[in-house]
């Protein structure tokens, strides 16, 4: 009970605090003295050689983070793209204080798949429904990360599709019993088609579909799972390379119509990311999408949208695909990060007719979907996706100006929204620009083989964009010197 007074009177302050936007400050090499201490203390209980530098988040706020020496950092990546409304948004703070479901899910999380709390209808209501992809509004599963959601999807995937297959509804006791035996009919052959440089997971299936980099797949057992090449487009998008990309693309969805035709183990479904993210924020054209959706409806395969990153609105629409107007939604769209919570929306038909086949004990966190509903409430009250789509353009016109300016170092502007990217020549060029950018109170993250990448919070004004723009003018005048 101490510590739960401690916590509310802590939400008290911090609600009632005025809430300053910081600046950049760099007082010390980043990481720092103290970052550098507390990385070495955490390296003999666990790997840190992913950790950049620690953060202190009780004094970060807004777009910009404080770190364990006390530097002051815009935040350009926001915690891998999950930090919807930045760090610590007066209004998640005062909806956490304000709930009166706050203590009950504080002290039990419940196992929502088979006593979840009175509330919980309601509250899937005024969160997850509320923003369900068109043609998607009847079925939410939720889960606890964005792999998980992956991977429930691919096996609700596998159901549907085995469930056309056979004449009945129930399985046969033949697979059954040869399902224990992991030896078909019962574990049939059955694949997932995704692209190259894509990323949908760590887990053996999501892992199976992955394939942005080799040493996250290395040593581990792997489905026969077929990939398509993913188009390469040339930039800028506009002009006389539009031909190209059009015939870039076109290349891409024969390879998909081949695979779906001729694969030795025949597709339940095709997974894919607006904008392919890990693997180097690759997009394609709305027509690309659309061709590859009536590919899947022609093949009688499920058509799996990740939006696991680019859900949420930081594309300009809460969820990227809208931008390509598809005729026949998607049978599924998965989702994490910024929405706080994971899981898949899907068509009523993706369903299973059977009980506990898309299970487990928790089934995601009602504590989280209070936040979930704060973040959807604000981006609602404040407008966010509007901003989201002008401070933007404001974002890329400031990136393609540097482009003309510094053409060696940046290249290939893109994106959509504040979801952006440009190339260095490679990676070790890459990694020195991100390093030194933070000596100049600016954090971004790297991706692909040489990509650069901007996940702002969607609260990004353009006064944060000129001190981005700036900081990011002088690293290339100290670097290009």
């Amino acid at each position: 009970m101490k510590n739960c007074a401690k916590l509310c009177r802590t939400l008290s302050t911090l609600a009632n605090a005025s809430y300053i936007n910081l600046k950049p400050s760099v007082v010390t090499d980043i990481p720092g003295p103290r970052s550098k201490e507390l990385s070495s203390k955490l390296d003999s209980i666990q790997e840190t050689r992913t950790v950049s530098f620690f953060i202190d988040f009780e004094k970060s706020q807004g777009n910009y983070l404080v770190d364990a020496d006390g530097n002051v950092l815009l935040d350009m990546f926001c915690q891998i793209a999950s930090l919807p409304l930045g760090y610590n948004h007066p209004a998640i703070i005062q909806a956490m204080k304000d709930s009166s479901q706050l203590l009950s899910f504080l002290v039990q999380r419940p196992a929502l798949g088979v006593n979840p709390p009175v509330q919980w209808p309601q509250v899937l209501q005024e969160t997850l429904q509320s923003v369900a992809p068109r043609g998607l509004e009847e079925v939410v599963t939720t889960c606890g990360c964005g792999t998980s959601a992956n991977e429930n999807a691919f096996k609700a995937a596998f159901i549907w599709k085995r469930a056309k297959q056979r004449p009945g509804v129930e399985p046969t006791t033949e697979e059954l019993e040869s399902a224990m035996q992991n030896r078909s009919p019962g574990s049939p052959s059955l694949s997932i088609l995704s692209f190259e440089n894509s990323f949908h997971g760590r887990t053996l299936g999501s892992l199976s579909a992955t394939r942005s980099k080799a040493l996250y797949k290395v040593d581990f057992p792997a489905f026969e799972w077929p990939v398509a090449p993913f188009p390469k487009l040339r930039y800028p998008l506009q002009g006389k390379q539009d031909l190209n990309n059009i015939k870039e693309e076109d290349r891409c969805l024969k390879s998909v119509s081949n695979i779906l035709s001729t694969h030795p183990v025949p597709v339940a479904a095709i997974i894919v990311e607006p904008i392919l993210s890990e693997g180097g924020d690759l997009s394609a054209s709305p027509r690309f999408f659309r061709e590859l959706r009536e590919l899947a409806l022609l093949n009688e395969v499920a058509f799996i949208v990740d939006e696991v990153q680019t859900g949420c609105g930081a594309t300009g629409t809460f969820w990227a695909h809208e931008a390509w107007e598809l005729s026949t939604p998607p049978d599924m769209v998965t989702f994490s990060k910024k929405m706080q919570v994971s899981g898949y929306y899907a068509r009523k038909g993706l369903r299973p007719a059977q009980c506990s086949r898309i299970f487990g004990t928790w089934m995601g966190d009602p504590l989280r979907m209070l936040h979930c509903k704060a973040i959807l409430d604000t981006i609602n009250s404040e407008k966010l996706l509007e901003r989201v789509k002008h401070t933007g353009e404001y974002l890329k016109s400031g990136l393609m100006e540097l482009s003309n300016r510094f053409p060696e170092h940046i290249k290939n502007v893109r994106g959509r929204g504040t979801f952006l990217a440009w190339d260095c020549n490679n990676s070790e060029e890459r990694d020195h620009f991100i390093s030194a950018l933070r000596q100049y109170g600016v954090n971004i993250g790297g991706c692909g083989k040489n990509t650069c990448r901007l996940r702002p919070a969607l609260i990004l004004e353009s006064d944060d964009v000129e001190v981005f723009i700036e900081a990011l003018n002088r690293t290339l005048k100290a670097i290009s010197t």
